[in-house]
């Protein structure tokens, strides 16, 4: 499976009830995924469009102050777009888990790998995660659900990982049942 795809399924397994994605390279495949898993019902979830990048967090943290659990996926400046509503999330302590393939932001437009984007929100009061390999895609989602909503916690999680290298490199994980 690519990155992409076990970010999607790792998602899936946690059955959020609110997802709103906005596609963005190299995320846009995370998106596209959770739709189809609603799509052919294997996933009961409202996925909300929206416009960007800063509606779908707002979306997702709305929903998580209301009691869903949610779900959402960005990339490079989608992250940056969304940095006032990212800094409401941690204030409010909601468990919101947000999947950031990374891309780098520098210059006029980037379509290369790096780590610029995640270490921009670096002090915005979410719990970070840094995944090496495709297995831990699935395992660090599936664990930042278990975080972000335990009472002494409480705070919105994200995990990152390599675009362009673990989002589209295929690679055997075992996923749970």
């Amino acid at each position: 499976m690519t990155g992409n795809h076990v970010a999607a399924n790792a998602a899936r397994l946690c059955r959020p009830e609110v997802v709103s994605c906005y596609p963005i390279t190299p995320q846009s495949e995370v998106a596209e995924q959770m739709s189809a898993f609603v799509a052919d019902g294997a996933l009961d979830a409202d996925i909300v469009e929206v416009e960007g990048e800063n509606s779908a967090m707002n979306v997702v943290l709305a929903a998580s102050a209301a009691g869903a659990r949610v779900f959402t996926a960005t990339s490079s400046y989608g992250l940056v777009y969304m940095y006032d509503a990212i800094m409401q999330a941690s204030g409010y302590r909601v468990p919101v888990v947000m999947v950031n393939v990374n891309r780098e932001t520098p210059g006029i437009h980037a379509v290369s790998a790096g780590q610029q984007d995640m270490i921009a929100t670096r002090d915005a009061g979410w719990l970070q995660i840094i995944v090496e390999n495709n297995q831990e895609i699935a395992d660090q989602i599936i664990m930042a659900y278990r975080l972000a909503e335990d009472f002494d916690i409480q705070l919105p999680i994200m995990v990152n990982y390599d675009g362009y290298y673990l989002s589209h490199l295929s690679e055997k994980v075992v996923i749970p049942l």
